[in-house]
């Protein structure tokens, strides 16, 4: 692949924060994670929802409907403008690969990827144009969230869950999307980590595994692999730019190396340094360079100070001409007007201003 690199716009560029979510992501209590990671972006703050792990279901749109309507709503103190992205299975019109259903993935500051399948996921994603969008969009700052079988499916390797719980298939790991790889980390994420839904009869934890079983798939992963556990209602909070991490919820996160095992109860903070040895990739590498050039032509723009259209201009001279008249009620009338457009009108010493609102 081609990438480009060593631009004056690029020097400052820094990955964007992650969630990732062990359980719980449309539940109240995943209300301190989102703070998180949203009071980090201006409002109004552009969320896309990824629909593909979801994509084999029927009612897809319905599971990327019910995160978007979470968000709009226990969220709206940030004003956010959510999209859901029907990228549901490749070599169709909505597909991953196709850019007429992609551009929301670029102007989004956030990008969430949910609830579904984590090999389906992986298989639909993997080298996908969404998936290309979706790193180079926080290798430029964007935040990530994932939860359910995204969070599987970002790993180095995957565990396909459904497969050995449910059809009963021997224990193996699939390939991953390996999200963290080109930061130098090898990591295997296990949500559910402490899941109890079996009850006394059967061991439903490790992502419904269970402890006998997920030790056997331990010994089946290559060296070098670093697994975190997240426990339900838990999320990790992954800041690759700060190299911290912070555990939100009611319960902890697990790391397991070749060197031991290490517990993080809720509201810890502990060095990324301890997932791997945290390098930097060079910008835009392993990401394709017409792809890249997009996700930054779409950064500078959004960076870009907004400038008010000829129609608030215009209106704004009318409301002048108003208050020059002593004809306060039409100058109030088009001052509505500029604020439904977007504009707020600030009264100065130094004169009249327009801002943003």
């Amino acid at each position: 692949m081609e990438r480009d690199g060593g631009r004056p716009e690029e020097a400052s560029v820094q990955p964007g924060p992650v969630l990732v979510f062990g359980s719980g992501e449309t539940t109240p209590g995943s209300q301190r994670a989102y703070n998180w990671l949203f009071s980090r972006f201006a409002p109004p703050v552009r969320v896309a929802v990824l629909e593909t792990p979801a994509g084999f279901e029927p009612n897809s749109a319905q599971v990327a409907g019910r995160v978007a309507d979470f968000i709009a709503h226990h969220l709206r103190n940030y004003r956010p403008e959510v999209t859901v992205v029907p990228a549901r299975r490749r070599g169709t019109e909505l597909g991953p690969d196709n850019p007429d259903i992609l551009e929301p993935l670029f102007q989004a500051d956030i990008v969430f990827a949910g609830p579904g399948s984590p090999t389906y996921a992986v298989r639909h994603l993997k080298g996908s144009l969404a998936w290309h969008i979706l790193c180079a969009r926080h290798r430029l700052g964007a935040g990530i969230i994932v939860a359910s079988a995204a969070t599987i499916s970002i790993s180095r390797c995957a565990l396909p869950v459904y497969e050995i719980y449910k059809a009963g298939a021997d224990l193996h790991w699939e390939d991953g999307l390996g999200f963290f790889a080109p930061f130098g980390l090898n990591l295997v994420f296990v949500p559910h980590w402490n899941n109890a839904e079996g009850g006394a009869d059967l061991d439903t934890s490790r992502c419904f595994m269970g402890q006998s079983r997920f030790e056997a798939l331990l010994r089946m992963l290559p060296p070098g692999i670093t697994v975190v556990g997240v426990e339900e209602h838990t999320t990790l909070a992954v800041d690759v730019a700060d190299r911290h991490c912070e555990v939100l919820g009611s319960g902890g996160a697990v790391v397991l190396r070749s060197d031991g095992q290490r517990r993080f109860e809720s509201g810890s903070t502990f060095a990324i340094t301890t997932l791997g040895d945290l390098c930097s990739p060079e910008p835009g590498e392993g990401i394709p360079s017409q792809v890249w050039r997009q996700a930054l032509a779409a950064r500078t723009a959004k960076l870009a100070p907004l400038k008010p259209s000829a129609e608030v201009l215009s209106l704004m001279q009318r409301r002048e001409e108003a208050r020059a008249l002593r004809d306060y009620a039409t100058a109030d009338a088009l001052r509505r007007r500029i604020a439904a457009m977007g504009w707020e009108v600030r009264d100065t010493a130094g004169g009249t201003q327009l801002e943003r609102n």
